[in-house]
């Protein structure tokens, strides 16, 4: 490996806290600061509670990590989509193989997971209650970071790098912004979202044991412009989370004024399938905050040996389950850039240069997937075409991969998983071009050619 450095870690997060520990274990020291409390206190705050839902990337860096059978005992399979269309329930699986399926992951317990595991590791340091508030990169060779302590107390910390992973509105990435050449942008949707809960069954003698309804699906209620969907937890309840607009028909503001009944009403309007098993509906809907959904994009990604990572760098919408596995794909490769360069300077511009357009292949393929989910998952159309695509994948695996596959169930750079459907989709279009039986009789000979090639 290269020699060892000195690192400071802003943001003990998933992508954070996995960070530290495998720096550590690759022999540097580190030092992890932490605004929130100590996740394993008692009463410490949970923060976001939307689901992970963790695949093959994110449990690849997790294996690196030592703690993939920890989370896969505490998750739950989801090989497919269930779609709700007028009190029906139609499944989707995710790919054609029916090995294949996500993980729904509790976020504060894998944050607290790998937590445990960075203060286990020799040479690392964490610090809770110290908010990064601002960064200094005068230096080139000894970057800083600032930190606020519960009593006002600002402390300044050099190192010879510095991370920020310090969440979508970064501390680190706005000192960054006030440099010079340094491109950002932000995108809210017009949706946000808030959480709601199917809590477990009161006995297990139910179709689903303590599951209200199946737990191994991801849950949509698609209205148009408007959705929910439920992910499972492994204690029996799900969590339910609205992606509405802010304003307009379906929307937050619809409800803004409604009394209880009113709320309930509108439910059974539009999730009449679900209320039944939502009997604290009223009371999360008041007590629980609508938040935004933000997309950041950011060029470059390091000032001098100060460099972003996660959100930090690409806050993307959640829409592909894609945004802890991408962070976890982002501290594999800073974590392999420094132990094959012996220069820092080299290590960051690899670590940047090999995540920086998957990062925003990603934050395309997540928007895309919103608009998949809200306006086409109740489509028959829609579902036909994706078997369609499952079916191609089948017959001819040589050419074709189902975009979904290459995201979730494969480590093929999203960058490149984007261009490989796209060309797969401009080669279907001529084909299709020349007619259904020119199309029939192609596919049949790549049927007998792969059948011959298995035989």
């Amino acid at each position: 490996m290269s020699q060892p450095h000195d690192i400071v870690i802003a943001g003990a997060g998933l992508a954070g806290a996995m960070l530290a520990a495998e720096l550590g274990r690759a022999g540097h020291r580190v030092r992890l600061f932490e605004r929130r409390l100590d996740p394993r206190r008692a009463d410490a705050e949970s923060g976001r509670s939307i689901n992970l839902a963790i695949s093959v990337r994110g449990l690849h860096a997790l294996r690196a990590a030592g703690v993939e059978e920890t989370v896969l005992a505490e998750a739950i399979r989801m090989p497919g989509r269930m779609v709700h269309v007028e009190g029906r329930e139609i499944f989707s699986a995710y790919s054609r193989d029916p090995e294949r399926a996500i993980n729904s992951v509790s976020r504060s317990g894998l944050n607290r997971l790998l937590v445990e595991a960075a203060a286990a590791t020799p040479g690392v340091e964490i610090v809770f209650e110290a908010r990064c508030v601002d960064a200094d990169f005068t230096d080139h060779e000894r970057p800083a970071a600032v930190f606020e302590h519960p009593d006002g107390r600002r402390e300044r910390v050099e190192a010879d790098l510095v991370v920020g992973t310090d969440g979508a509105f970064s501390a680190i990435r706005a000192a960054m912004q006030r440099t010079g050449r340094f491109d950002f942008s932000q995108e809210y949707l017009a949706a946000g979202y808030k959480e709601l809960t199917i809590p477990p069954a009161d006995d297990d003698r139910g179709p689903h044991g303590r599951f209200r309804v199946d737990p191994n699906a991801l849950h949509v209620w698609p209205h148009g412009g408007s959705m929910m969907i439920a992910l499972p937890n492994i204690d029996g309840s799900f969590t339910c989370t609205l992606f509405w607009p802010f304003e307009g028909e379906h929307s937050f503001a619809t409800l803004e004024d409604a009394d209880d009944a009113g709320i309930v009403r509108f439910f059974e309007r539009h999730y009449g399938d679900a209320v039944p098993h939502m009997p604290t509906l009223v009371e999360d809907w008041r007590r629980n905050p609508t938040s935004p959904l933000v997309t950041i994009r950011c060029r470059p990604w390091h000032r001098g040996r100060a460099v972003l990572l996660g959100d930090a760098a690409h806050a993307i919408v959640p829409f592909y389950g894609q945004g802890a596995n991408a962070s976890f794909e982002d501290v594999e490769g800073l974590v392999t850039a420094l132990a094959s360069h012996d220069d820092l300077d080299d290590a960051i511009e690899a670590y940047e240069e090999d995540r920086i357009d998957n990062a925003d292949a990603i934050a395309d393929l997540a928007l895309d997937q919103f608009v998949d989910m809200r306006d086409r998952s109740g489509s028959r159309t829609q579902r036909l075409a994706k078997k369609g695509s499952q079916f191609l994948g089948a017959v001819v695996p040589f050419w074709w991969t189902p975009l979904y596959d290459m995201v979730s169930f494969t480590r093929i750079p999203y960058a490149k998983a984007l261009a490989k459907s796209r060309r797969q989709a401009a080669v279907l279009r001529r084909i299709a071009a020349l007619g259904v039986p020119v199309v029939v009789i192609l596919l049949t000979l790549a049927f007998i050619a792969t059948a011959s090639s298995e035989s």
